[in-house]
């Protein structure tokens, strides 16, 4: 018995179309409610023409980054300089100003186990400074160290603790094992683009995340 599948989901067997259901059973399309057929219809147009967008993006993502890396080789063989900062951050400009295309690369950051020291310290440092210790910090220590449902660490928050400035032994010990705690594990390249009908305007993203459009 032949069995082909065709882009429109169904399934010929012996002359006969069939479509899966969610249970992985086959059903005879004469069986399929109408509405339930125009319903899979539209998706399917519409998931093609997503993964389009996202192949097109992609492939552009990928020309972009090979662009602005072809054109910081060319200046370090021309001029023996490089373009960006340390990291490989780099802004590239139209020459009236008027267009950006900004490369940015972010650490991508893990926690090791001194945080748990870092939070046992931090714990004793509110136990001991008692009702002295400002509602404000008690709140941004709670925040900081709280669990998302993702199991992720709200590293923001963190950093904002590092960033207080207390006159404390004990604190000081903790935001050291917090520092510790920090690993760079990899790192990931971004690509924004902006512009602006003048000199003198702010400058506005193009929008590529469908969200945001």
């Amino acid at each position: 018995m032949s069995e082909a599948t065709t882009n429109d989901g169904t399934i010929e067997v012996a002359g006969k179309k069939f479509m899966h259901d969610s249970a992985g059973r086959l059903v005879p399309v004469e069986l399929i409610k109408p509405q339930h057929l125009l319903e899979d219809q539209t998706v399917r147009k519409i998931v093609k023409h997503a993964q389009d967008l996202s192949d097109q993006i992609s492939r552009f993502r990928g020309h972009t980054f090979e662009d602005v890396t072809s054109f910081a080789e060319l200046l370090a063989e021309q001029y023996g300089a490089t373009v960006g900062g340390k990291k490989g951050n780099v802004t590239l400009s139209t020459h009236d100003g008027l267009f950006r295309v900004v490369v940015q690369v972010a650490d991508q950051l893990a926690f090791g186990p001194e945080l748990q020291v870092a939070k046992k310290l931090v714990d004793d440092c509110i136990t001991s400074w008692s009702d002295g210790a400002r509602t404000e910090i008690r709140a941004l220590v709670e925040h900081a160290f709280q669990v998302d449902k993702q199991g992720q660490i709200n590293r923001a928050a963190l950093f904002q603790l590092r960033r207080l400035d207390i006159d404390d032994d004990n604190w000081r010990h903790a935001m050291a094992a917090l520092g510790d705690a920090i690993r760079v594990v990899g790192s990931k390249q971004y690509v924004r683009f902006y512009r602006r009908k003048s000199i003198t305007a702010k400058w506005e993203p193009i929008t590529i995340d469908l969200a945001a459009a």
